[in-house]
């Protein structure tokens, strides 16, 4: 009999504010995507702090009287870790450690350390190797005294861990050493990606955990790995696709997050590269979050940042099997219905006439629902860029000769 494998959880506290800029519901949003984040890192929440405030507290981030009550729960509950919802500045993390005997992290440190987590290939190691010591380096004067005491776990993996005794002198030449050899690597991956040939690529794109590498998998037949977890995918898949008689290239990107760390957009510009560089993007969205449209928002965002947001988009609305609405009986007068009561229909018709795209699919990667539309509006998309290319080309243009004799003309 096969025992069952124990997973041990660091017992975990969150903490976010409610600002004239942040509502409460918004907060609440927040605090369970970062609840999210902490279960894909090895951590359990026991506890939600909150507070309203016109803005954070420059020395504490919260008010004195909150963060007393936050030690005061730390230390009659074994809390290992307490996590900020937004980042840190140096001297906010310092003071708060000073009171607080726990590890303290903030929402930056979290994700950083989920992709120290996944990153598999020597290239995503060294990425997030940059990213961990960008972030680092102005923090080292009050962190090291903080590692000491508390070692490994969350937050705690990369070189944080194993290089506690170094000064910024030699993080900052980490920092350039790795710089250079990113640099080494890009070179090399824009020389693959230029001898890829005037092939179509089309990149998924869109927030962590909405199915990307499903529909790639579904679609390329591919083995890319998939788990219900932020940030299952950190290297870029790029596999040959063939609908019908047009081949393509399909690459399965990182995902978007909200508050996405500037140090990851710098260090995973490689990556990036693969979306820009895209002739066609598949924005997936997954339908069932209820945020799905604060979701698509972010990612248009990073889009508008990393100068995509003018390409040709498919909007792939995913996970329709998992999708659902509030129903709302004929005698109930009180309740205002509102868009979590709309149908699939409803939306549909939504997005088709507001989102500003004519290409707009609802489909499900994991039952393989709505596949012939999906299949045949990516081949139309792509034939429409390969006829741009090719014009004469047999296959998509049948009557070619007969263009050729008249442009001989």
């Amino acid at each position: 009999m096969l025992e069952k494998e124990v997973i041990n959880f660091e017992k975990t506290a969150i903490v976010g504010i409610v600002t004239q800029n942040q509502s409460e519901e918004k907060l609440n949003e927040y605090l369970d995507e970062l609840e999210f984040l902490t279960f894909t890192a090895g951590g359990e929440v026991i506890k939600r702090f909150s507070q309203k405030m016109e803005r954070p507290n420059p020395k504490t981030f919260v008010g004195t009287g909150k963060i007393d009550e936050i030690n005061l729960f730390v230390k009659e509950n074994g809390i290992s870790t307490v996590i900020f919802d937004d980042e840190l500045t140096p001297s906010q993390q310092k003071n708060i450690s000073r009171i607080i005997d726990a590890k303290i992290l903030d929402r930056t440190n979290l994700i950083l350390d989920i992709f120290a987590q996944r990153a598999e290939t020597s290239y995503a190691r060294t990425q997030v190797e940059l990213a961990q010591c960008i972030y680092l380096l102005p923090r080292l004067s009050g962190l090291w005294t903080h590692l000491e005491r508390q070692k490994g776990g969350i937050g705690m993996r990369g070189p944080g861990e194993t290089e506690i005794e170094t000064d910024r002198r030699i993080v900052r030449d980490r920092i350039s050493l790795l710089k250079d050899k990113i640099k080494t690597i890009d070179k090399q991956m824009s020389i693959q990606r230029s001898n890829r040939g005037a092939m179509v690529r089309v990149a998924l794109v869109g927030y962590t955990n909405v199915g990307k590498s499903t529909l790639m998998n579904a679609v390329g037949k591919s083995e890319v790995f998939v788990e219900n977890k932020l940030f299952a995918t950190l290297d870029t898949t790029v596999r040959k696709v063939v609908i019908k008689n047009l081949p393509f290239l399909l690459s399965d990107t990182v995902g978007f997050i909200r508050k996405l760390p500037t140090q990851l957009v710098d260090s995973f510009k490689s990556t990036l590269d693969e979306v820009r560089e895209a002739d066609l993007l598949l924005h997936v969205v997954d339908i069932s979050h209820p945020d799905f449209e604060d979701h698509i928002e972010s990612v248009n965002q990073i889009l508008q940042d990393i100068k995509a947001h003018e390409k040709p988009v498919i909007m792939v609305f995913n996970k329709i099997d998992a999708y659902k609405h509030l129903t709302i009986e004929e005698d109930d007068l009180i309740t205002e219905k509102t868009r979590k009561h709309w149908t699939l229909d409803e939306w549909k018709q939504t997005w088709m006439s507001n989102v500003g795209h004519d290409k707009t699919l609802f489909i499900s990667a994991t039952k393989k629902q709505n596949f012939e539309e999906f299949r045949e509006m990516v081949y139309e998309a792509v034939r429409q860029i390969h006829i741009t290319r090719f014009p004469y080309n047999k296959f998509l243009y049948p009557d070619y000769k007969d263009a050729i004799e008249k442009e001989e003309e």
